[in-house]
């Protein structure tokens, strides 16, 4: 593998490599709805907005509604960032404690539309989120058909590699390159939100690394003697596999426990025995971003190396077009799902 070649991430099904597609052909074409893990409580100081949005970044929308309400930018909280070449729907919290609330409808235009408003007594943090709904339409689809209906129905059935997308690394994994600037020189970038940023993609990308090992030997769905166990549905729920039995095998058949891969940072390594051996293996020569991870302060934490995409349908609407929907928890990604599919080109990239 090239030192920071996404596609060279290893795929657990081959076939999707027979199969061609195009993706966001139009903005229309790659839709995400936010879905909060609790229901505001329509009382307290901050606006909530559920906010449908075409063409437009997470952050400058977010510096937009702090302009038209009279606020500092930090009074304005989301949960996660969204796709600009895309039609997203997202929740903002407008801190307007102390002002007047301005008319919303005044801030709508052609690519901004308010769906739904309320209040909450908190602001809306960084990662409270239970996922993304996902509506996709891929268009000029090659490939026998019969591929593609295996791919999708293994998808369903199976789930997939929980890889960190492509977009987490930058323009032509750029991110990645200033992560190894940084390490080596000892040179930290100025800025709070870059240093976060590099230091996202350092982990994630070893985390990926692990991740592809697994694939390529085939266990990222099956269990390995001191494997780190994740409840499904929890983010810290977890236990040690010292020994492999019938009951550990239904559990992981029900998608009810998935195992895990490293998030690099300061702490006790939690694997042990065969894990711990094939995380050592792999990460031998990146000695240097673990330092550095674990110099920055983070801790070490664990993420599961399967995901599965639930509600996952599709529907064939002619011999060029396919649309699929499903939702994915939060921190997963739709390109994780389409590369066990087909081998899809972006078409906002490209252009």
């Amino acid at each position: 593998m090239d030192k920071f070649d996404f596609l060279s991430l290893a795929r657990v099904n081959e076939a999707a490599t027979q199969c061609f597609a195009e993706i966001r052909s139009q903005a229309e074409y790659f839709q995400v709805e936010e879905i909060l893990p609790f229901e505001p409580d329509g009382e307290g100081g901050h606006v909530w907005l559920k906010i449908q949005k075409k063409g437009i970044n997470t952050d400058w929308l977010a510096n937009e509604l702090a302009k038209f309400a009279g606020v500092k930018p930090v009074a304005v909280g989301y949960a996660g960032l969204k796709d600009r070449h895309a039609i997203t729907s997202q929740w903002f919290s407008i801190n307007l404690e102390g002002f007047d609330e301005p008319n919303w409808s005044e801030f709508e235009t052609e690519d901004i539309q308010i769906i739904e408003q309320t209040r909450h007594g908190k602001k809306l943090k960084r990662g409270v989120l239970a996922g993304n709904q996902f509506k996709l339409r891929l268009t000029n689809i090659q490939g026998k058909k019969e591929y593609w209906e295996a791919n999708l129905r293994q998808i369903q059935k199976s789930g997939v590699p929980n890889y960190f997308g492509e977009q987490r690394f930058g323009h032509q994994m750029g991110n990645l390159d200033r992560v190894g600037y940084w390490f080596s020189t000892g040179k930290a970038p100025r800025k709070r939100t870059q240093k976060s940023l590099y230091l996202s993609a350092a982990r994630s990308w070893l985390f990926n690394l692990v991740l592809t090992e697994r694939v390529q030997t085939n266990n990222w769905n099956q269990p390995l003697i001191g494997d780190m166990m994740l409840l499904a549905g929890t983010k810290s729920s977890l236990f040690l596999v010292d020994k492999l039995d019938e009951e550990l095998t239904v559990r992981l058949a029900a998608m009810d426990i998935h195992p895990t891969g490293p998030m690099w940072g300061r702490g006790n390594v939690q694997v042990k025995d065969d894990s711990l051996l094939l995380e050592q293996q792999v990460l031998d020569d990146w000695d240097l971003w673990k330092q550095g991870l674990e110099k920055a302060g983070l801790s070490q934490s664990r993420r599961a190396l399967r995901v599965f995409p639930s509600d996952f349908s599709w529907q064939f609407l002619d011999n060029a077009q396919l649309d699929i929907s499903f939702f994915l928890p939060a921190g997963s990604y739709a390109t994780a799902v389409l590369r066990e599919l087909a081998i899809c080109t972006n078409v906002q990239q490209r252009n």
